[in-house]
């Protein structure tokens, strides 16, 4: 059976085929019975809309790509699941790309793959530098996620310093001042964990704590078996905090089995914090107090500025106005469970 096309739609409604096509695309100055007619008819005919039509007369494919360090991330799995409903709902494709925050990797999906296939980028850049962005010409629209790299790219994250300190600054509150920053990174690069980082050397200057560069707890990666790794390297050694400030879930979820198997109770003796509010938080033993990002709301702004950006590219010369490149910092909130929720030390 042929597949029903809008003249069908339009004989069975009783109706030209261009009221058809201003049902469709949501057309105020149609009336409701009009537009009841023709719902009625698409859906007894089963005619679904030719997006990718409608997509390359406005000469795009109607995909997107959004490109990730990893997917087995849980941040990043949660943050992608996002991005495509909002996606959906402006009737675009999600191609999704795992970088594994290698600069080659993330310099071919900058340059957009070397094809024509995608009509835009979101990326979360782990490897490129502000070089790589700046010697960036006639590639496809990108919004990058994370900190900024460049004055000039459009960009999406939360204020990861000011997040730092609250979570620092909370965990002080509870009389905590032997704090430890797991996956800390004390260099002046501008990656989210250098933010985070700065964040929790503020808040120990404002409590009047000293900064010992020994507090920081480097890893390789992000993974729980990091931050078990470094934990229980730090204890091995002699450490003896009473808070850690991890800088992902997945690293605090990893630090807590490490206190866990040194016999450490949480939070009576180390209370633990981490970033990003993933669903293995609020399961784990104890729960996990966390920063929480609105991913919905990173990859409804991300979306947004793409979409803006794209039309702009394909759009007849001043069609769509063009703006600055935009900065956009979304909230976040300090999510308190059981790993902090302690008696308070004095």
């Amino acid at each position: 059976m042929a597949r029903p096309r809008i003249k069908d739609v339009a004989r069975h409604a009783g109706v030209s085929e261009k009221t058809v096509s201003n049902v469709i695309n949501d057309y105020a100055h149609v009336s409701d019975r009009t537009r009841q007619v023709v719902r009625e008819a698409i859906e007894h005919l089963g005619y679904r809309v030719n997006l990718a039509g409608r997509h390359l007369r406005k000469g795009r494919t109607g995909i997107i790509a959004l490109v990730v360090p990893e997917l087995d991330i849980p941040y990043f799995a949660e943050l992608a699941r996002h991005v495509i409903r909002e996606a959906e709902e402006r009737s675009l494709t999600v191609l999704i790309h795992q970088s594994g925050a290698d600069r080659d990797h993330e310099l071919a999906a900058l340059a957009g793959f070397g094809s024509t296939f995608v009509d835009g980028i979101i990326l979360s850049p782990l490897a490129l530098t502000a070089d790589d962005l700046r010697a960036r010409t006639g590639f496809p629209p990108t919004v990058l996620l994370g900190e900024l790299l460049e004055e000039g790219a459009d960009h999406v994250a939360i204020d990861n310093e000011r997040a730092a300190r609250e979570a620092t600054r909370h965990l002080i509150g509870l009389g905590r001042r032997t704090v430890l920053a797991v996956g800390g990174r004390d260099d002046s690069g501008l990656g989210t964990a250098q933010a985070r980082t700065r964040g929790y050397r503020a808040a120990l200057t404002e409590a009047g704590i000293a900064y010992d560069p020994a507090a920081l707890l480097p890893v390789g990666s992000f993974r729980m078996p990091d931050g078990a790794r470094a934990v229980a390297r730090a204890l091995a050694q002699g450490a003896r905090p009473d808070a850690l400030l991890c800088l992902n879930d997945q690293l605090a979820l990893g630090a807590l089995r490490a206190l866990h198997e040194h016999g450490v109770s949480v939070p009576g003796d180390v209370a633990v914090i981490g970033f990003d509010d993933v669903e293995g938080g609020r399961f784990s033993v104890p729960t996990l107090s966390t920063v929480a990002p609105d991913k919905a709301a990173v990859a409804k702004v991300a979306v947004q500025l793409l979409q803006h950006r794209i039309e702009e590219a394909t759009a007849p010369d001043g069609a769509v106005p063009g703006v600055q490149a935009q900065d956009r910092i979304v909230a976040h909130r300090l999510v308190l469970r059981e790993s902090t929720q302690g008696h308070e030390r004095r």
